[in-house]
């Protein structure tokens, strides 16, 4: 399939953070974009609004007449979180077009073009737009798929006039081992997504597989401690090639200095809070460094970020009433998101709402859960959002409350919360998940504000 015949493009899972940023780059490069989701949303409202129709109906009758017979103009990309037994997509089969993931899509993508390509468990959606930011705001350009909506853009794919793209590489099914990247950065390797790898050896043979895809010439920047070797390491501690020191909070933001052995940069303010970040920020400086960006320029670009929606968002920052949003759904994340809290926050008495996601993951990580979820003063559990899998037996949102070391522990629905939180009118609140949670957020914003 050569990209650049292709004139129709059709998604199956339209709505999908990832999907969506492919729909809208096949848009802006002039093709006619359209593609069915299960359900409306914000994401896929805002697609309709730039153009891009969303059929929300598993019937053949709303396919596009394009899609009658296939051809070498056609491209049909579909996400595996659709069911397979999807009419629209078997249907298409049996019409013969050949169906691309999105992540093989995104390997045609970067075949041809210099790729930036930032995978992890967690903390590549933030790198991912960090770097594309950098690029962006210093000049030297980029396009990007990220895997979360830009705040300072406002969107999920960002266009670029020169050949350098920025990828958030996703190690789910697999998929980032369809890339050819110039330039690759891990940045965790918990294990996770174990449903889809059995055990966490066999997460981190496919992170080393996809470290072999570097092409020739390219570089990898790989988080200090991390079971892969690599040509830059980085951490905030001065035993890897490259770090942050003098890590420091001024009038509620993080600073940090850099060191490198080309380059050193002081007294640099990160737009966005958290000390996972800072470590997110030096992998960033060094790729922008390889890239010959001069360091006022990167000091400038990290000044001004202002970080991806759902993580570590400010919805009100209040002197009554803090309230953080963010995605965080392995205890790994939580733990560096709430230990983030505390230092920003250490004489406020902090409420966590979380929804588990997955049953597996709940299953597997209870006891990282369990001690990570104890750093709240008041906790409010939902129940365990499933997305594409169905109920485990004694796997629920009571197991893992009971193993919490925690007094003021409640399991609540949504609407509970809110009546909580209307009564109670918490100081220092956060959501965190990664299923509807998000959901809470207009409410509590409105609560919270009175507005």
């Amino acid at each position: 399939m050569n990209i650049d015949q292709i004139k129709t493009v059709y998604l199956l899972g339209i709505g999908g953070i990832g999907m969506s940023g492919l729909a809208r780059y096949f848009q802006h490069l002039g093709c006619v974009v359209s593609g069915y989701d299960k359900t409306e949303t914000e994401l896929t409202q805002a697609l309709v609004g730039e153009g891009i129709p969303v059929s929300y109906q598993d019937d053949i009758q709303t396919l596009p007449h394009h899609l009658a017979t296939p051809n070498d103009e056609v491209m049909v990309i579909f996400t595996p979180a659709v069911p397979a037994d999807l009419v629209l997509k078997n249907t298409l089969i049996e019409r013969g077009f050949t169906l691309y993931k999105r992540s093989e899509v995104l390997g045609l993508i970067s075949a041809s073009r210099f790729t930036i390509a930032v995978a992890g468990t967690h903390g590549k959606t933030t790198t991912s737009t960090m770097i594309a930011h950098v690029l962006k705001d210093s000049g030297y350009d980029c396009s990007a798929f990220l895997g979360g909506i830009s705040t300072n853009y406002e969107s999920n794919v960002l266009y670029g006039d020169n050949n350098t793209v920025v990828v958030e590489a996703d190690e789910f099914d697999r998929s980032f081992l369809t890339l050819h990247p110039n330039i690759a950065i891990v940045t965790s390797a918990d294990a996770d997504h174990l449903d889809i790898y059995g055990d966490a050896a066999h997460l981190v043979d496919s992170f080393q597989l996809f470290l072999d895809r570097i092409v020739v010439g390219g570089t990898s920047i790989i988080k200090q401690g991390l079971p892969f070797s690599g040509a830059i390491s980085y951490a905030m501690n001065e035993s890897a090639d490259v770090y942050a020191d003098n890590v420091h909070i001024k009038d509620g933001e993080f600073y940090f200095d850099y060191h490198s052995d080309s380059l050193t940069l002081k007294d640099i303010r990160l737009g966005i809070p958290g000390l996972h970040n800072i470590e997110n920020a030096v992998s960033a400086i060094t790729v922008a460094n390889l890239l010959g960006i001069s360091g006022d320029k990167i000091i400038a670009a990290l000044g001004s970020f202002q970080g991806v929606k759902r993580r570590f968002e400010y919805i009100v920052r209040e002197k009554d009433a803090v309230y953080i949003d963010d995605y965080a759904h392995h205890p790994e994340e939580l733990r560096a998101f709430l230990t983030s809290m505390r230092k920003l926050y250490p004489e406020k008495k902090l409420t966590v709402i979380f929804q588990p996601h997955l049953f597996t993951r709940t299953r597997d990580f209870i006891e990282g859960f369990a001690e990570v979820l104890g750093f709240a003063d008041t906790l409010y559990l939902m129940e365990i959002y499933p997305a594409r899998e169905k109920p485990i037996e004694g796997v629920n949102a009571q197991w893992l409350l009971d193993q919490i070391a925690l007094d003021d522990k409640h399991i609540l629905t949504a609407e509970q919360i809110l009546d909580k939180v209307r009564t109670e009118r918490p100081e220092l609140i956060v959501t965190v998940g990664a299923g509807d949670i998000d959901r809470l957020v207009k409410p509590l914003k409105q609560l919270l504000t009175n507005a």
